[in-house]
């Protein structure tokens, strides 16, 4: 056997079993695992702990011979009383030594801390919840805006990373100390770090009341393959559909909004569009109408007249964006609503995959 990387050795001495072995021991890390788990609203489960004073995803220390993920599911058994299969990984994390405000007794050496998806829950399941007699005092479901307030620095990174990970689904992702090796664009944004607006309002089939004073038109606008245009603004990460506020010289035509707002804010055009419903705010005198067309392309990115910010522009299915807004338990209808649209156009309902960047000018 040889080693070549120990700088205390000449490139291919040989080294001993024993000795090769106690230079791997030397380099030990910890290992240990989390499970991201969020609500129907994209909310997600933090633990408080009588042990410490920042709140921790579900998880712990992975036992000697026990495998990552045989960890994870034996966690969310002790901790949330829960039994889950758990088979799939968003991150892997990296986190040194000198990252840690472990006590210097305790010679923490770096650890290895895998991140498990434990799915979207839905009342039922959160409903199996239940905590043990000591080390869990509570849980909540939080926006994931709020996990650097409530999560040490680097447990936030990681928590916000494998959640923007698992957004994208482009793969399990490596981290070191919560930062991603290879960045994406959700990270490079900052997407979720800045809370969701929440329009949590009731969703209509159909044309808006006269009664109703139309503020707003937004368009779910599809590529060919299915996927949805949706605009990060560049300094919060925060994610919009296409469409905005009436003007004037929109004479009152919905359509003529939503053709001037996608031109400015993304230099996107699109075909006819379908009316799918609209959205009432609580006073129930205020509406948001919603529209479904095609795209038949997009310009150079350019900056909103009305703010000033040259908006990322994603490729997204309808689900992933909809992970992206706080639009409360009539997302689901909408998202019905819009699939409904996306066959009458006579699209392909797209795959779960990674989010496309339009970066410059793209014509279908």
């Amino acid at each position: 056997m040889t080693m070549t990387s120990d700088p205390g050795k000449l490139p291919n001495t040989a080294m001993t079993d024993e000795e090769y072995g106690a230079l791997r021991a030397s380099a030990a890390l910890w290992a240990g695992v989390s499970v991201l788990i969020t609500d129907r609203r994209g909310r997600v489960l933090i633990q408080h702990v009588d042990y410490r004073d920042t709140c921790l995803l579900p998880g712990g220390a992975v036992d000697k011979g026990e495998s990552p993920s045989t960890a994870a599911a034996r966690e969310l058994r002790e901790e949330l009383g829960v039994t889950v299969v758990v088979d799939r990984g968003l991150a892997v994390d990296w986190v040194s030594a000198d990252s840690s405000n472990a006590p210097e007794i305790m010679r923490f050496p770096g650890e290895i801390l895998s991140v498990f998806d434990g799915g979207t829950w839905d009342d039922d399941r959160i409903g199996e919840i239940r905590l043990p007699p000591s080390e869990i005092t509570g849980i909540e479901f939080v926006e994931p805006a709020r996990l650097p307030d409530l999560l040490s620095p680097t447990d936030a990174r990681r928590a916000l990373s494998a959640l923007r990970a698992r957004i994208n689904a482009g793969g399990t992702v490596l981290l070191e100390n919560g930062r991603p090796l290879a960045p994406t664009v959700f990270d490079r944004l900052g997407v979720l770090q800045t809370a969701r607006p929440a329009y949590r309002y009731p969703w209509h089939h159909g044309p808006a009341p006269h009664e109703l004073t139309v503020t707003q038109a937004w368009a779910w606008l599809f590529a060919p393959d299915g996927r949805v245009l949706v605009l990060l603004e560049p300094h919060t990460g925060v994610a919009i559909l296409p469409g905005g506020t009436p003007e004037k010289h929109d004479q009152g035509d919905p359509v003529s909004t939503l053709r001037r707002e996608a031109d400015e804010e993304a230099a996107a055009r699109f075909g006819s569009p379908l009316l799918l419903g609209h959205v009432t705010d609580p006073t129930g005198r205020l509406g948001y109408l919603r529209y479904a067309a095609a795209l038949t392309d997009v310009g150079p990115a350019r900056p909103d007249p009305a703010t000033g910010h040259t908006y990322t522009r994603v490729l997204v299915s309808p689900e992933q964006s909809t992970e992206l807004f706080d639009w409360g338990p009539a997302a689901a209808d909408q998202l019905a609503a819009v699939h409904q649209a996306r066959q009458k156009l006579g699209l392909p309902r797209a795959a779960r995959q990674s989010v496309t960047e339009l970066t410059g000018p793209t014509a279908w």
